[in-house]
């Protein structure tokens, strides 16, 4: 028995394909489905087995299939138009759909839905994703790193930003990614005035399947070797990205350099979000860490600071996937009363990291950087330059020079019990 979802969005074609379906022998047509969002829900319930949408219907791109082919949902596809149609193939190719029958030539339909085929990358029923396939690391050296902390502004945005100008200071190509849905300050902190969103346009290109080849036309090159895309401009666009839109801009910026991210701090998740099959608020956020090869979690060293990373920590490990996390904690200065050791003491409590740096208090460095818009490496050298370029040692090793320059560059890190 082949279950099957429909949803023609109200086009002439949906009652005769009703019909030829209905009446055949080993379908059952579940539902009807009045718009993308209403098919997307439907599928979640993993009941359905094809889904037969209107190729031309508002809202159905690329993420959408995405959402299908992860419930086992095998899609066909109506048109319109000629199925030999240069423009219809195009379309049909960037959704992936791979089975196509015209509105005029209904009389095989209910063949086609029988025998459509998997798609390649349909994942299992509930839902679940099936293991990745590992990365060919000698074929794409570049990394993700995902730069993460709790609320209460602990430093993400200035060690994010550290991270990726250091590693394109060395001479290594750098892309940096705002991906907080809160509303980013990556461009504000340097200096980029621009209208323009590049998150909001890689989504709508990552939606249209067009991000391939216009990835870089939604960057900003800030020197040359370090690439920006800027963040949301007001916190309420958020609704515009979807998780897949933030997997294409990473797997996109790979291509270009290793990859540095600045997320949100909230890892909460809706529970119905797939039923509503809409975005979440912290979806960027939680499919950033989900991919990403490193995450470094930044903390502020105060008592409040302290009480958030310990229990972000113990958040973290639900969302990370196995990734490796480095924690670095920010504003470290002798008025606290207690030592790193002290520190360091609590934090293996909570979490096993790969490793702990400390980040000195440099207010005098931050401040210059902000009011410049510029980045810390470009403001010369300084503590908190000099302990984030540590980092940057231990995440990137192959980024660092050898000889004496590199030898006097110690991070201030403490190596924990294991």
């Amino acid at each position: 028995m082949i279950v099957v979802l429909m949803m023609a969005s109200g086009a002439a074609w949906e009652s005769d394909a009703f019909a030829r379906l209905d009446g055949a022998g080993g379908i059952v047509v579940l539902k009807r489905c009045v718009d993308v969002d209403d098919l997307l829900a439907t599928a979640t319930s993993g009941q359905a087995d094809v889904a037969l949408v209107g190729l031309e219907a508002p809202g159905l791109d690329p993420s959408a299939m995405a959402h299908l082919r992860r419930y086992a949902v095998r899609p066909v596809a109506v048109t319109t138009s000629a199925v030999d149609d240069l423009d219809v193939r195009e379309l049909a190719e960037r959704l992936g759909v791979t089975a196509l029958v015209a509105a005029d030539d209904l009389e095989g339909l209910a063949e086609v839905v029988s025998t459509v085929e998997d798609v390649g990358d349909t994942r299992v029923r509930g839902g679940d994703d099936e293991a990745a396939a590992p990365r060919d690391e000698a074929a794409d050296p570049h990394r993700v790193v995902a730069v993460w902390g709790p609320s209460g502004a602990p430093g993400r945005t200035t060690a994010a930003v550290t991270i990726a100008a250091e590693l394109a200071r060395r001479g290594s190509p750098a892309v940096l990614v705002d991906a907080d849905p809160y509303g980013g300050g990556v461009a504000q902190q340097l200096g980029i005035l621009d209208e323009v969103s590049g998150l909001l346009s890689a989504a709508r290109l990552a939606g249209a399947g067009q991000l391939g080849e216009r990835f870089v036309s939604t960057t900003r090159a800030v020197g040359e070797r370090l690439t920006v895309v800027t963040g949301l401009p007001r916190a309420d666009r958020w609704i515009e990205v979807r998780a897949t839109h933030v997997e294409s801009i990473l797997d996109r910026g790979r291509e270009l350099g290793d990859v540095v991210v600045d997320t949100g701090f909230s890892l909460e998740d809706d529970p119905g979000a797939d039923f509503g099959a809409r975005p979440t608020r912290n979806a960027m956020t939680l499919s950033v860490l989900a991919a990403a090869d490193e995450i470094v979690v930044v903390g502020a060293a105060d008592p409040v600071g302290l009480s958030r990373l310990a229990r972000g920590l113990v958040d973290l490990r639900d969302v990370t996937g196995g990734a490796p996390v480095r924690v670095l904690v920010n504003r470290m200065r002798p008025s606290l009363g207690w030592s790193e050791r002290e520190i360091a003491g609590m934090v293996e409590g909570f979490s096993r990291v790969s490793g702990l740096h400390f980040l000195p208090e440099d207010r005098a460095a931050t401040d210059r950087a902000l009011v410049a818009g510029t980045s810390l490496p470009e403001g010369g050298d300084g503590p908190l330059l000099r302990a984030l370029a540590g980092v940057v040692d231990a995440v990137f090793p192959a980024s660092v020079a050898p000889g004496p320059a590199s030898r006097r560059r110690i991070p201030r890190s403490v190596r924990l019990r294991r």
